[in-house]
């Protein structure tokens, strides 16, 4: 395969409802993608096929054999350390000093010992964060990953993904609800409904993003039309004129 993920005329069915219908999808090596729809419209159901959770589809897909997935709960085995949630499972030599390695980079040397329950929400996702990226994944599947966190929590999590992914550049799958969270991470930002990718928008602003940069509500502003929400909101004066 080329592509980092490559997806055509899946299907997916729960009962009568199609959830998704003849769906395409094309994610390069090294590319940021985010996925934004309403709720039911099938985005983590198109997350769990692609991480080979869910096997019940119609249609091909290609991805890579070593991809990893990271979730709204950080969903940490409360019975292990820090140290040893991160090197549960690693394959190859040496697991311990990989993930001590993992912890450091998103800024959690000093949390090698802790036991999850005593971790702040920030803490536990950066925790989930380096179990995932210590693998080296080729594709990197996140599912609302800052869903769960306060406002200031997320906007330090959004600067760590960034230097993450700088660092590793796997292909990025990034499931969200938030609009400005997609404009600020992403290469493209696609919106699914009925199904299918119904608007493919690539971004093509200077990292790093800011809410204020020329370019960002225009940005934000057609994503929000293709949910359907009319009234444009926070676009900046030079956008909107």
């Amino acid at each position: 395969m080329t592509g980092a993920v490559t997806v055509r005329g899946v299907g997916r069915t729960f009962g009568e409802q199609h959830v998704l219908a003849g769906l395409d999808l094309d994610v390069a090596p090294g590319e940021f993608v985010a996925l934004l729809g309403h709720s039911g419209s099938g985005k983590s159901t198109l997350l769990r096929v692609l991480a080979g959770l869910d096997r019940e589809f119609s249609g091909t897909v290609e991805v890579p054999r070593n991809r990893s997935v990271v979730f709204q709960n950080p969903r940490l085995l409360p019975w292990r350390r820090a140290l040893a949630n991160v090197a549960f499972a690693l394959d190859g030599p040496d697991p311990a000093d990989r993930a001590r390695r993992a912890l450091a980079e998103v800024g959690l040397a000093g949390k090698t010992d802790a036991w999850p329950l005593t971790l702040s929400g920030g803490e536990a996702q950066r925790v989930s964060l380096a179990r995932a990226l210590v693998r080296e994944p080729r594709l990197l599947l996140l599912d609302e990953p800052f869903g769960a966190l306060d406002a200031l929590t997320r906007l330090k999590m959004y600067g760590l993904l960034r230097q993450l992914w700088d660092a590793h550049r796997p292909a990025v799958l990034h499931v969200t609800h938030d609009v400005d969270e997609a404009v600020l991470l992403a290469d493209r930002v696609l919106v699914l409904s009925d199904g299918r990718i119904s608007l493919d928008l690539e971004v093509a602003l200077p990292r790093p993003r800011s809410r204020t940069a020329p370019g960002f509500g225009a940005l934000r502003d057609r994503l929000l039309a293709e949910l359907g929400v009319e009234e444009q909101v926070g676009a900046p004066a030079e956008d909107a004129a």
